[in-house]
Formats: C-alpha cells, sequence, structure tokens
C-alpha cells in the first residue's frame, strides 16, 4: 500500500489517535500559539492584585487601587485568546487590542503582573497579526490536448509540426523566439 492509497482516517487507529489528529487539524487552521500566550499573559495581570502571598506567617496583600483594571485588563487578554481560536478572521483586531492591553498593563497591574505577562501578551499578539490562513490550491486549469498526428502514408500528407515544438510566428522579433 503506496501513501496514495492509504485511507485518511486509519480505521486501525483508536480513539485517542483519531481525536488527536482532528485536534491537529483544527489547530492548524488557527493562530492557536498566539492564542494560548494571550491566554497565558491575562492570568499574572489577573492573579496578583488580589493574591495574598504567606511568608514565614506574615501576610503581603498586593491588592492597589488599579485592582480592578487589572480584572477587566485580565479577561479581555483571555477573552481576545480565545476570540483569536473561534474567529480567525479578526485575529488582526485581536492581535492589536492584546498587544496595547499588555502594554496599557505596565503601569496599570504591577508592572504588567512583574514582568510575567510582558513578553507573553506582546509576543501572542504579534503572533495574531502576523498570522495568515492557508491558501487554498487552485484548481490546475486542463491542459491542452495534444495535436493529433496524422500517419503520412495513410492520409498521404506530410506533417508540418512536430509535437512539442511550435514553429515560429511571423512578426515576432528575433529575441522573443
Amino acid at each position: 500500500m503506496s501513501s496514495a492509497t492509504a485511507p485518511v482516517w486509519p480505521d486501525e487507529a483508536g480513539g485517542v489517535t483519531r481525536l488527536r489528529l482532528r485536534f491537529r487539524t483544527w489547530r492548524r487552521t488557527r493562530p492557536f500559539w498566539a492564542g494560548v500566550l494571550a491566554m497565558v499573559a491575562g492570568v499574572p495581570i489577573l492573579y496578583f492584585p488580589y493574591a495574598k502571598l504567606s511568608f514565614n506567617g506574615m501576610t503581603v496583600a498586593m491588592s492597589t487601587t488599579a485592582g480592578s483594571g487589572s480584572l477587566i485588563i485580565g479577561i479581555l487578554l483571555m477573552v481576545l485568546g480565545l476570540t483569536a481560536w473561534y474567529q480567525p478572521m479578526s485575529r488582526i483586531f485581536a492581535g492589536v487590542a492584546t498587544t496595547l492591553l499588555t502594554l496599557v498593563s505596565i503601569p496599570v497591574s504591577n508592572l504588567a503582573g512583574f514582568g510575567l505577562a510582558l513578553i507573553p501578551g506582546l509576543v501572542g499578539g504579534g503572533l495574531m497579526v502576523a498570522w495568515a490562513p492557508l491558501k487554498e490550491p487552485e484548481a490546475a486549469e486542463p491542459a491542452a490536448e495534444p495535436a493529433a498526428h496524422h500517419d503520412a502514408g495513410a492520409l498521404g500528407d506530410e506533417p508540418t509540426a512536430v509535437q512539442g515544438v511550435i514553429p515560429a510566428q511571423a512578426g515576432e522579433p528575433e529575441e522573443a523566439r
């Protein structure tokens, strides 16, 4: 069996293999990693303003007056990551918005979640803007039918052109031939 005759979905493949192949096909048709990075960037922005860390029994609260701004920015980054997955045609808007929200989170949200959201947010936004869907292959135009060959003995006339050789056209410049 050659690869040309192999079935698209092998019958002997289990459910896990089929699920993995379907996920791979879905992932390749959208800016998947850009969405993942945007959602990852939203987590520290959302987490740190509301976190209460404990060091040796001493509680440290990171709460600031910008808690509501951090909440909005974190949730919007996660929503923009999901938008890139499920609405790939709005990827440019989502990418620009992700980049801008990440930059706005520097002064608003504890230096963009102490820098943990800065790199994933900027890279994810850039990947969203840069991603483009694959072009569908164009249907090949049907090839011209080869010229019919006449048997010189049967019809009595001489063939004027050999197959694959195009006679020079009159009036065509010498360089073009």
